[in-house]
């Protein structure tokens, strides 16, 4: 039986992820015995024989991280934990811009060097071709999910952005600087080695809503895509292989 090499590092690349920071592997309210087994199967099955169907926000990487026993690390987290906190990367941001993005290059420099890892990575992640770059090291994936939803949670405090951005307002005001931030942002998702979209899950699944989509549909479809994305990556192997 043939085996997929699981990648070291996948990247998840979500505009705005949530507060998460880290797990060793992280401890979610509800048990995912059927995700673990379908996580099985697509590691140890042949090509061809897995068939893996595959959060929203933070909990897909938190959520993919424990099925495939992976760490998780928020890569805007960790900034603003090696900066001093919230206050600190504010006041960082407003004096030295420069410098800040160079601390979140060197942050995603040392998580590039570790494996095992499921890292959810930020807008400024994106922002710089050296951060593109240590991102190859791994799948990158882009969560695609419609910035209005992303909104009205900020509007209705559910969920805070990164201390790096200053996003309040009524819901038209902060619909108006998410907007722009991810006009700003769109080229560096757009270099992700797939996207899972929110919308086209929703449809796929023959949902009403959006808000039906859970985050085990998001981290199936992601594995679904992870499994394809290897498996082309081992044809190319083997037809770049010598006769």
């Amino acid at each position: 039986m043939k085996l997929f090499q699981l990648p070291q590092q996948l990247w998840l690349q979500q505009p705005y992820a949530g507060k998460s920071r880290h797990s060793q592997p992280p401890h979610l309210p509800y048990s995912i015995p059927s995700l673990r087994l379908k996580i099985r199967t697509f590691a140890l099955s042949d090509p061809g024989a897995s068939g893996l169907n595959s959060s929203i926000k933070s909990n897909s990487g938190k959520l993919l991280a424990d099925a495939l026993r992976y760490y998780y690390f928020d890569s805007d987290s960790v900034v603003e934990e090696a900066l001093g906190g919230k206050d600190a990367v504010r006041s960082f941001v407003k004096t030295d811009l420069k410098g800040f993005r160079d601390s979140e290059t060197e942050v995603l420099k040392q998580l590039s060097s570790m494996g095992r890892l499921v890292v959810g990575a930020g807008n400024g992640a994106v922002q710089r071709a050296a951060n593109l770059a240590l991102m190859r090291h791994g799948i990158s994936i882009w969560i695609d999910v419609p910035l209005d939803m992303v909104a009205k949670e900020i509007v209705e405090e559910s969920f805070q952005p990164p201390a790096a951005e200053t996003i309040q307002g009524s819901y038209p005001e902060v619909l108006t600087q998410l907007t722009a931030i991810y006009e700003e942002s769109r080229k560096g998702y757009a270099t992700a080695d797939t996207t899972i979209a929110l919308q086209k899950v929703a449809s796929r699944l023959g949902y009403d809503t959006l808000d039906a989509v859970t985050a085990e549909d998001m981290v199936l479809e992601t594995l679904k895509e992870i499994e394809r994305l290897m498996r082309v990556k081992k044809l190319m192997e083997e037809a770049a292989r010598p006769f």
